[in-house]
């Protein structure tokens, strides 16, 4: 199977400004992202982005990347602007990496692109983890997803869902425990997706949706459109990424380990 991860690096950052050149060990973070999708199967892995500066690092450390334009609203878009750049094939499977995920580990890389490839269903592929806690259930911050038989998603969102409506009114889920009911299956989604180009070709083309713009969610455009998402479990855990000066901290102190 073949496919390409795209980095898409934005130099303004309204939390950590300057984020994808900020250093981790020596090493700007953004290059930290590289190393890591390199470690996939990925044929080529591609940063893309609108800032010489970030242009400038990562051809300083040998990466691939691609100028595009400053006008996209978001990720995705730029993801197809490169998908166009590069010539793919409405067929071809381009897997997006964040670029403040310093420690995404390649194997959720390969499984991504793994399930859309065998999911003929599907237009996109991402993967979620379980949660166990009420705090996090509750936190709007932390998008949830449920999905059918087929592992197909049904929804994301910012509430708590599936919501154990017995469970919470009965009190079985007492208020002074953090632990969630066992008999939900409440997961956390983890942004990371796999695209066929030919649904990155028509995404550019959708105008936002009502859901989206109620959970500013973008992922749920697609499923307002009818295309489906493939959802699965990440097969191993997946580390926080960078948004603030805290989690930077977070993560050189796990690196100097």
């Amino acid at each position: 199977m073949t496919f390409y991860v795209v980095i898409p690096a934005r130099y303004s950052s309204s939390r950590l400004p300057g984020k994808p050149l900020r250093e981790i060990a020596g090493r700007p973070m953004i290059q930290r992202v590289y190393d890591q999708a390199r470690g996939s199967g990925a044929r080529r892995v591609i940063v893309a982005t609108d800032d010489a500066r970030i242009e400038s690092a990562v051809k300083t450390f040998g990466g691939e990347v691609c100028m595009t334009s400053a006008q996209h609203a978001s990720g995705t878009d730029r993801l197809q602007e490169v998908a166009a750049v590069c010539g793919f094939a409405d067929t071809d499977i381009i897997v997006n990496v964040q670029g403040d995920e310093p420690l995404i580990p390649p194997a959720v890389i390969d499984q991504v692109a793994e399930n859309l490839a065998a999911s003929p269903l599907a237009s996109v592929a991402t993967l979620s983890e379980p949660i166990h806690s009420r705090k996090d259930f509750l936190d709007p911050n932390v998008v949830k997803v449920i999905k059918d038989r087929r592992s197909l998603a049904l929804y994301f969102s910012r509430a708590p869902i599936p919501w154990p409506r017995d469970a919470f009114a009965s009190g079985a889920a007492a208020k002074d425990s953090d632990a969630l009911p066992e008999e939900i299956d409440a997961q956390r989604h983890i942004g990371i997706y796999a695209y066929r180009v030919a649904l990155l070709n028509r995404f550019v083309n959708w105008p936002l949706a009502a859901l989206e713009k109620v959970e500013c969610l973008e992922q749920l455009r697609i499923l307002s459109e009818g295309e489906a998402i493939h959802v699965a479990t990440a097969v191993c855990e997946v580390p926080g990424g960078v948004d603030t000066e805290a989690d930077l901290l977070r993560v050189q102190s796990y690196v100097k380990l």
